[in-house]
């Protein structure tokens, strides 16, 4: 393995969507990253696991918690490591045996990573939810949509991945340099509800420079604005737009044939931004996107086609910066960020249950009898 993280050892607790995404960071950047689940019956959701790119570059151990022995085995591999990630319910790892009093007491310089919706504390604590009440309750959901329509989920993009999985990440990054440096272990208490309202930063500062309406897509970056929107074209797909500055703005203007029409003059004019949107949609409407395409791509205009995942695939630019990677016969978003100096390794598919659980153990020094008594009885496989 190789990467900026080679030598950091993490034991994931399997679950869904931020944990796995952060585990699935750490492993892309060279961590060895060890996914503990509980175990199956064969076949069951093995086509979907095989296609979990949330999963890749991981080894899976399957292990029997509700056995004395498995918990054993459990405590035994979170002692061997540099931190751990988990993704209950706050109380759960207690009542399991295994919350950061307990492991942090076995292993006094674990980071313990925790990701959650609504964090570990707090009136909805134990509350159940997704992506989208994180993002609701926090002012998040209200800024994105259209004017006069409702607030429009994101996927899941906020709130899990990037408030979530990816902050738990930078998270335990964090924490393991500040052990590194002399530290002591500690918890990492990730709340896709606080770092969703962290990625919405730029809002607050344009409220507290007054520059924000409240309405939903009433301003300059929720598509209020005529000169950063979405718009279709005459072959029934998109383009995006986002000519802010003066200088975009003005090659913009020039490129619809609108440099000279005085309408166009007072940009930032929000009165006059429904009439302009409905001027621009309308030329935009007279052209293909191959045809926008043709005289803005790669232009100060702040211009991109839209394009289906896909079409993406296949786009010039995403093809020569490599964005996307083949996973086992299987495209997949490449690792991300790049480093220039400790490249790491491609990722690997994920694997199936049944292949690392011996080489696990035998690295934490079980002999070769305990570990097969251990695979006979089932108790991890």
């Amino acid at each position: 393995m190789s990467g900026p993280l080679t030598g950091i050892r993490i034991i994931e607790f399997a679950g869904l969507g931020p944990g796995p995404f952060c585990g699935m960071m750490l492993a892309d950047h060279g961590a060895d990253v060890i996914r503990i689940a509980r175990p199956r019956p064969p076949g069951l959701f093995d086509d979907l696991d095989r296609h979990d790119v949330l999963a890749r570059s991981r080894r899976l151990v399957n292990v029997d918690m509700k056995t004395d022995a498995g918990m054993t085995v459990v405590r035994d591999l979170c002692r061997s490591v540099h931190g751990i990630i988990e993704g209950y319910r706050p109380g759960v790892m207690e009542r399991l045996g295994l919350g950061p009093e307990r492991l942090i007491a076995d292993n006094p310089a674990l980071v313990y990573g925790r990701v959650t919706g609504w964090g570990q504390d707090g009136p909805l604590a134990q509350a159940a939810g997704h992506d989208i009440n994180y993002i609701a309750i926090n002012g998040v959901l209200h800024t994105i949509g259209r004017q006069g329509g409702k607030p429009t989920p994101p996927v899941n993009y906020v709130g899990d991945f990037g408030g979530g999985g990816m902050l738990l990440a930078f998270g335990m990054v964090a924490a393991l340099l500040a052990v590194k440096n002399g530290a002591a272990g500690q918890v990492v208490d990730a709340a896709m509800v606080d770092g969703s309202a962290l990625l919405a930063g730029m809002v607050w500062q344009l409220k507290g420079a007054g520059l924000w309406d409240d309405d939903t897509g009433a301003n300059w970056l929720d598509t209020g604005a005529h000169f950063y929107d979405s718009y279709a074209c005459a072959d029934g797909k998109f383009i995006a737009l986002g000519a802010i500055e003066p200088q975009f703005y003005a090659l913009l203007r020039q490129t619809l044939g609108v440099a000279d029409d005085p309408a166009f003059d007072a940009q930032m004019d929000r009165a006059a931004w429904p009439a302009l949107k409905d001027r621009v949609a309308a030329i935009i409407a007279t052209r293909t996107r191959a045809q926008w395409c043709e005289v803005m791509e790669g232009t100060d205009i702040c211009f991109a086609p839209i394009l289906s995942p896909d079409e993406a695939l296949d786009h010039p630019h995403i093809r020569a910066r490599g964005t996307f990677i083949d996973v086992g016969g299987q495209p997949q978003p490449a690792p991300a960020p790049r480093f220039s100096g400790a490249p790491a390794d491609p990722p690997r598919p994920t694997r199936p249950a049944g292949r690392d659980a011996a080489p696990v153990l035998a690295s934490i020094g079980y002999t070769q009898d305990r570990i097969a008594a251990l695979l006979a009885s089932g108790v991890v496989l």
